[in-house]
Order: structure tokens, then C-alpha cells, then sequence
């Protein structure tokens, strides 16, 4: 008996056989047609991340600032600057929110972009108004936090929910 492969199943096969990570990714269970897509890619998401990455890269810079000289303080100019950046990030949380709460999907996440929309303006405020170093230090870890989850829960993949096995 004569068996005759067409190149591309030889291919696969060769693949199958020589690379651990394709048979791996093969074992692995399909997508749930019902999952929801990423919104990561999608403008407006892309954008948040964008912005909440470049403010927690100056909320870093000041608290290694504030860590190397315990008296330093923004200067009124750039924390002006940086709270009116803040500002338009948490419309544009509140934005996603909207979006998300419209198309009827992805209820983590839209709770999550309100809460954070709502957080952005306390912790920035809270910021603004440390009076000792130790407060500051505070203030400005809260803050990275906060900015850091802006980014972390848009880019995260949706899961399922642990107690349904439906992805939220």
C-alpha cells in the first residue's frame, strides 16, 4: 500500500514532529465561540493604555525623585500638566465604560474603567494635597497602582468566570 501526502500536510506534520510549542498549542482547547474579544486593539482602549502608561512613567520618575531626596516636590507647572493628562484619562475610562456598558458585553471590565475613572481624579488630588514626604510616597504609590491596573485590565485576555465557565 502506497501512502501519498499532499507538501502541506508533510509540513505540518514535520512541524508537529520537530517543535514542542506547536504540539503544545495544538493540545490546547479551542477559544469558546462565545468568548469576548479583546477590546486591547480597538482605538479608543489603545489609547487609554497609551496615556495611563506615559503618567505612570512620570508618577515613576517623581517617586524615584522623592525616594533619592525626601524634600522634593513637583513643580506647580508639571503637576498642572500632569492632572490635566489625568483628568483626560479618566474621561476616557468613563468613555470605555459607556462603549461597554452600550454594546451590552464585558462586565468586569466595564465596572472596572468606571471605578478607575472615578479613582483617577481622588488619587491625583490626594497627590496635590501630601504635605510630608512619607504622605507623598503614599499618594504617588496609589497612584502608580491605579494607573498601572488602567493598563494591566485592558490588556489582560478576558477570562471565564471561575464559577460558570462563561467568559466574562
Amino acid at each position: 500500500m502506497r501512502i501519498v501526502m499532499s507538501c502541506g500536510v508533510a509540513l505540518a506534520v514535520s512541524l508537529l514532529l520537530s517543535d514542542p510549542n506547536v504540539a503544545m498549542a495544538a493540545a490546547q482547547p479551542p477559544a469558546a465561540a462565545d468568548a469576548p474579544a479583546s477590546v486591547a486593539g480597538e482605538p479608543l482602549f489603545s489609547d487609554i493604555v497609551l496615556r495611563s502608561g506615559a503618567l505612570k512613567g512620570v508618577v515613576d520618575q517623581w517617586r524615584a525623585n522623592l525616594a533619592s531626596t525626601p524634600d522634593w516636590l513637583v513643580s506647580p507647572e508639571a503637576f498642572g500638566r500632569f492632572k490635566v493628562e489625568a483628568e483626560s484619562l479618566a474621561a476616557l475610562d468613563m468613555q470605555g465604560h459607556l462603549i461597554l456598558k452600550e454594546r451590552g458585553t464585558d462586565g468586569d471590565l466595564k465596572c472596572i474603567l468606571r471605578g478607575i475613572s472615578e479613582d483617577i481624579p481622588v488619587k491625583v488630588a490626594a497627590v496635590a494635597a501630601a504635605a510630608t514626604p512619607a504622605e507623598r510616597t503614599v499618594a504617588l504609590d496609589e497612584l502608580a497602582y491605579l494607573l498601572n491596573d488602567n493598563v494591566e485590565v485592558i490588556t489582560s485576555p478576558p477570562q471565564p468566570d471561575a464559577q460558570s465557565g462563561v467568559p466574562t
